[in-house]
Formats: structure tokens, C-alpha cells, sequence
């Protein structure tokens, strides 16, 4: 099976190419022996009711300095491809938003993977709340007088705004911390959306646990250990990867969430476990698939694409 591949992705020229799971994908579809497209997300247009994008041909390998080959932009009619692999980065904001409702005009017929309708309806932070029993204690509120009671009642709390990434605004607020009231007016200041108070989770000391799913079956997990003196296992703010397997209650995280991913055509996602509890489920340009593969010899990418093909 030879497929034409458009990659909706951020400037190719400055990723890592020994982390970034986009990379690692495209690498896997051409060993395919499929062809790729690249382009923007604001080479994305509407030309008269047919979804159109100003694409590149892409050719990718693994050396550093010269990963990558792109051809002359054209019009590319995304009715044409048979798989486009949606994977900006956020932030999950208004012009990500405009891109599902583009993508969902073309899908199912072209493949978006991940599904641009319930990726718009699964914004991280929010699609856990769909699951019974697997969160910690969280309020997700505009409401100072909530946020102050919540505080009151688990004193060591963790404040993040609703639609932020990668550790991006993430303050541990202990007990006896004077700074929550200027938090919250910064809060204020920066985000009209309501913030996300969580019961702070002292087993992030341990680790915070990246584990991929395919298609609903967990495959593969990381375990990011943050740094002395920070709250955040992000890896780019000095979190430590780790190898891991699953525990009994991770597993049973998965087995709880798998099958509404699997359902909602979400084929590629990766969740954030600390302990005992999902904190997120990242569907819209999840990673992990590199930092996996070198502890566990996994190719998660070709599993990914073996769920795509099945697919189709």
C-alpha cells in the first residue's frame, strides 16, 4: 500500500530530530514507501468549498543538519491525499479550532489522524473529566471565591491554565504560600478561559508517566522525573526520561479510557499519570515515540501506522 501523506505540521527546518515524534513518523512513512506533503497551518485555506493547502513535497532522514528536503509550494486539493496527519503544536487556540472545522469537511474520505471533530472536542484538560474515578481532586473555574474554597479544603494546590502546554504556566501553590491572590490577577490578565486548580500530587517527586496508546491499547510509557526545586517533569524544563512499564493501575487507567479513544478516532494520544491518577489526555500533537523507542527498542511509529493502514 503506497500512500500520499500530507503532514499539517509547524516549521519542519528546527525540530530535534532525535525527539520529535512528527519526525519519527514521517521517517516510518517514507520506509513505507509512502510519499509526503508538508505545509502549514496557516497554508490551510477554503477556495470556494474545497479544502485546499499550499503544500511542499517532503522527503526526511536522519541526519543532523540535513533532515529534511522540501520541493516548490502548489495548491494541493486535500480530497487528493488519502492520510493528513494534523500535528501543530499547540496552544489549542481559535486558529487550531478553525483548523478542525476545515480538516472535518474532508474527513473520513482523507484520513485526519487524528479526528478533527473530537479532537476539538477533547481538549486535554477537559476530555479527562469524562472518566469516573481516574483524576485527582480538580476544580476547573473562573470563580475566585471556588478557587479560595478548594485551597482551603487541599491547602497544597497546582493552578495551570485550561488550554496551556507543555508545563507552560503551571504554579505549585504550597501551604502558607502568600502568592495565590496575584496569581489569580495575572490569571486575570493573560486568559479570558477559567484556570484548572488541582490537589497537589506529592508522587510527581517520583515521576510524572507519558504512556502512548494506539488506537485505544496502551503500547509504550516514559517516566519524566522532574528536577530539584520544580513542580514540572516537562523534559524540555530539565525533566529526567526514565524507562518504565505499567502499573496495575495505570493499566487499568488505560483499559477505562481506550475504548472511547478507539471510538472517537483518536489513534494516536498520549496520557499523563502521576501515582494513582490521569491528570491529561494529550490528543492534539502528543510525543513521547522517540524517548519509548530508545529505552524499549519499540517502534512505536510503525504501530502507529499499522492502526492508519488498518484504517483505510
Amino acid at each position: 500500500m503506497s500512500l500520499r501523506v500530507a503532514i499539517q505540521m509547524d516549521p519542519i527546518e528546527p525540530i530535534d530530530i532525535d525527539a520529535d515524534s512528527t519526525f519519527a513518523l514521517a521517517l516510518e512513512a517514507r520506509s513505507r514507501g509512502h510519499s509526503l506533503l508538508h505545509y502549514l497551518p496557516s497554508h490551510l485555506s477554503m477556495v470556494e468549498g474545497k479544502v485546499i493547502a499550499n503544500a511542499r513535497t517532503l522527503d526526511v532522514r536522519r541526519e543532523h543538519g540535513n533532515h529534511f528536503t522540501l520541493g516548490a509550494p502548489a495548491p494541493v486539493d486535500l480530497t487528493e491525499v488519502d492520510v493528513i496527519l494534523m500535528r501543530q503544536d499547540p496552544p489549542f487556540d481559535m486558529a487550531y479550532i478553525t483548523a478542525t472545522h476545515l480538516l472535518e469537511r474532508i474527513h473520513p474520505d482523507t484520513l485526519v489522524v487524528n479526528d478533527p471533530a473530537h479532537v476539538r472536542n477533547a481538549p486535554e484538560k477537559l476530555f479527562v473529566t469524562h472518566f469516573e474515578g481516574v483524576m485527582p481532586p480538580t476544580l476547573i473555574t473562573s470563580d475566585r471565591d471556588q478557587i479560595l474554597a478548594f485551597r482551603e479544603r487541599h491547602e497544597d494546590i497546582i493552578v495551570k491554565p485550561l488550554y496551556g502546554n507543555g508545563g507552560a504556566g503551571v504554579f505549585h501553590i504550597q501551604p502558607g504560600d502568600e502568592n495565590l491572590n496575584v496569581l489569580l490577577e495575572l490569571f486575570t490578565e493573560l486568559y479570558r478561559e477559567p484556570i484548572v486548580v488541582q490537589r497537589y500530587l506529592p508522587e510527581v517527586r517520583a515521576g510524572d508517566k507519558r504512556i502512548i496508546l494506539v488506537d485505544g491499547e496502551a503500547v509504550g510509557a516514559i517516566n519524566r522525573v522532574p528536577p530539584e526545586g520544580e513542580a514540572r517533569s516537562n523534559m524540555h524544563v530539565g525533566g529526567r526520561a526514565e524507562k518504565s512499564d505499567l502499573t496495575p493501575r495505570e493499566q487499568e487507567i488505560c483499559d477505562t479510557i481506550g475504548p472511547a479513544l478507539k471510538e472517537r478516532g483518536l489513534i494516536f494520544t498520549g496520557i499523563d499519570v502521576i501515582g494513582d491518577y490521569l491528570t491529561e489526555i494529550n490528543v492534539t500533537s502528543p510525543t513521547g515515540l522517540q524517548e519509548i523507542g530508545r529505552f524499549d527498542g519499540t517502534n512505536l511509529s510503525g504501530m502507529i501506522w499499522d492502526a492508519i493502514e488498518k484504517r483505510l
